[in-house]
């Protein structure tokens, strides 16, 4: 007696197998050539540099305490981010970027100070050690996250803190100008 009609027994099973091998190895191909024809770029993308001034006017004019921004900065440092927020204890922010790629902040608020150096250096603990920058002294904080430098004067906090080491913050707080 012959073969019943559409029972292929194991002759199917392995075409069935072979075709699903080449089907898989086709759609690996085609795939393989998608991702050699999509560029694709792993290095941090560029940050845009913004410009500030008219930020620092408007807060310069609204904030309670002398605003600072840094002056004298070489061409490196890349300013990124700016915020004032006169709702938000006359809140000031100023981001960069340096030479190194490192993070730089400028944060300056009339808020409570224990809960605005604790916000601003992202949960950074005060040391016991200061530095003298110009006229002011300035208390170090160190983090998991960031690094700060802190100034507590009348009616304001600033604080210059960020990814960077300290001699970075350091060259940030020197920069730093009210007028």
């Amino acid at each position: 007696m012959g073969s019943v009609a559409g029972s292929n027994g194991k002759n199917g099973k392995q075409k069935t197998a072979r075709d699903m091998i080449l089907s898989l190895g086709l759609i690996s191909l085609a795939a393989g050539v998608i991702y050699l024809f999509i560029p694709h770029d792993d290095s941090a993308p560029d940050l845009k540099r913004v410009d500030y001034r008219v930020e620092l006017l408007t807060a310069r004019r609204a904030a309670s305490y002398p605003v600072a921004a840094p002056q004298g900065l070489t061409a490196d440092w890349k300013a990124t981010s700016v915020r004032f927020s006169g709702e938000n204890f006359n809140r000031w922010h100023l981001g960069f970027h340096d030479s190194e790629g490192e993070y730089v902040a400028v944060e300056q608020s009339a808020q409570k100070p224990s809960v605005f150096i604790d916000d601003a250096t992202q949960g950074a603990r005060e040391t016991k050690v200061t530095q003298r920058i110009g006229d002011a002294t300035w208390t170090r904080y160190e983090g998991d996250r960031y690094d700060a430098l802190v100034l507590r004067e009348k009616g304001s906090t600033t604080v210059v803190a960020g990814t960077a080491p300290f001699d970075r913050l350091t060259k940030m707080a020197q920069a730093l100008r009210t007028t």
